[in-house]
């Protein structure tokens, strides 16, 4: 049986209907990763946990006390500290480092919460920052459609273990767009949920107003069914909404409107005309304009909208988030916890050995960034104006969402990239987040979807954005979408991966 193929609903009934124990799945999974270890898509398995966690579900099964995603395998992103397993952020300063504590989200899917047993931790650009997962010190994962090419950022390693089949579903952190964009370029769905919806305690951090986690699965509907566990107010998090947990599948299957008789007429989808503009590669395009005709062929309509200040999104993130990363990561020291410089005289040299060799060129220029934009003399110029234009951004959507309930548009200028092409020009990698900063900057929920293929046979990603705590019907969209395409049933078949053997 191909195990991994399956949605996360037929692995549950398949469970409960004893056709395969949570044991047996796990080892199904266990044996792919080794088998495709050239993706590098994991930096950490370690069999004896996850067959001890499946052994476990087995039980809760057999006494009737399991839920629909007990006994399901989960891949967890290396930014989710997790006991047991090493929490590195794909950083060397990190290298080793075992966590006394599980993030919230692990605690939630794991198996005393939602029943789920981790495979491992997913590789990822070191501390999340990256669009490729180029910036890991362990190497990039790569992209199972074709290992010449990137695999996205920073969740790339989720990414890559759920398209090809090493994990039937992977959790992701987004902070301008690293669930979104390795799902696109990968071919599989990711849901970038409403800033708080979701417990950031245990989520090694980055730039804390922006970092949240969401789902990466096959499907609208595997996804959503992740969020109905992961979401929900933590008091360990300051961030963490207080608001009752939304049933996110409420929605499934139902049509937009009661008396609608096409599934989503009455649905306004607004399409943002700076989505459309120069840098937009043509086939992309092309791909996300087929399947806006296929919304309107569900009965949608299509309405023209401006967010004219999405051009600034960029600049404005840039000096946002390396303000806070500057605050976040001055914790590695060496002082407390993981990598300490070997050979130095006094303290200040260990600091500067030790942050030296333990941060990679990324990490290193945000860092020098953010120090900078919140120096002395700089704080008002940079700073305190992007703060400014932040608050536009967001109400340049709100205008928007006064004429429309979504917006859609692409999720990336360009599909996936062969690697090395960009790194040697961090501002060009910079420029291909231009459509997914904004919905953070704004704190809106946003998921990307496959929709189609490019012809070089890499995945194209269709970007859903929402109103705050729009999940459910975003879902909805979504999956009456995938009912009439195919695209995010198609999986990398024909690649090769690095070390030879055929997916």
């Amino acid at each position: 049986m191909n195990w991994h193929e399956k949605s996360l609903s037929e692995l549950s009934q398949a469970i409960f209907a004893k056709e395969v124990s949570s044991v047996e799945l796990t080892q199904y999974f266990l044996k792919r990763i080794s088998q495709y270890k050239g993706l590098n898509a994991y930096l950490d398995v370690q069999e004896e946990l996850s067959l001890r966690d499946a052994n476990f579900a087995d039980e809760l099964i057999a006494k009737g006390q399991a839920g629909p995603l007990t006994g399901i395998p989960v891949a967890h992103k290396d930014v989710f500290v997790t006991k047991d397993w090493k929490s590195t952020a794909a950083s060397k300063i990190l290298e080793n480092y075992l966590s006394p504590f599980d993030a919230r989200v692990v605690e939630r899917l794991g198996i005393r919460g939602a029943g789920m047993v981790c495979l491992g931790k997913t590789n990822m650009d070191e501390f999340a920052m990256g669009s490729s997962n180029e910036n890991s010190a362990y190497g990039p994962a790569l992209n199972p459609w074709n290992t010449q090419y990137v695999s996205g950022g920073s969740s790339g390693g989720s990414a890559v273990a759920v398209a090809a089949g090493l994990a039937p579903i992977a959790t992701g952190t987004d902070t301008g767009g690293s669930i979104r964009q390795p799902a696109a370029f990968c071919g599989i769905t990711g849901i970038k949920p409403t800033y708080g919806s979701i417990s950031r305690y245990g989520m090694i951090a980055y730039a804390s107003s922006l970092d949240q986690a969401g789902p990466m699965g096959k499907s609208a509907a595997d996804c959503g069914l992740m969020l109905n566990a992961i979401c929900g107010h933590d008091q360990r998090d300051s961030t963490s909404l207080r608001r009752e947990p939304d049933n996110y599948l409420r929605l499934l299957g139902k049509n937009w409107s009661e008396t609608a008789q096409l599934p989503l007429q009455g649905l306004r989808i607004g399409v943002p005309e700076e989505y459309f503009a120069q840098g937009l590669q043509e086939e992309v395009g092309q791909a996300v304009r087929a399947a806006l005709k296929q919304f309107e062929d569900l009965g949608a309509t299509c309405i023209p909208v401006s967010l004219p200040k999405t051009k600034l999104s960029i600049p404005v993130y840039y000096v946002l988030a390396p303000a806070e990363a500057s605050s976040n990561l001055s914790r590695y020291d060496g002082v407390r916890f993981g990598y300490r410089a070997k050979e130095y005289k006094d303290l200040t040299q260990m600091y500067e050995r030790t942050r030296s060799e333990g941060f990679g060129a990324e990490v290193k220029r945000r860092i020098l960034i953010g120090t900078y934009v919140l120096s002395q003399g700089y704080y008002d110029a940079y700073y305190l104006q992007a703060q400014k234009i932040r608050r536009i951004i967001a109400q340049d959507f709100q205008t928007a969402f006064t004429i429309c309930d979504v917006l859609m548009g692409p999720v990336a200028p360009q599909v996936a990239w062969k690697v090395g092409e960009k790194s040697k020009d961090p501002v060009e990698m910079y420029l291909e987040d231009i459509y997914t900063l904004s919905p953070n900057l704004a704190g809106l929920p946003a998921m990307s979807i496959p929709c189609g293929m490019s012809t070089e046979g890499l995945p194209i990603g269709l970007q859903i954005i929402g109103n705050y705590f729009a999940e459910a019907q975003m879902i909805q969209i979504a999956d009456h979408y995938q009912h009439v395409s195919s695209w995010h049933q198609l999986a990398p078949s024909s690649s090769v991966t690095s070390s030879g053997g055929s997916l």
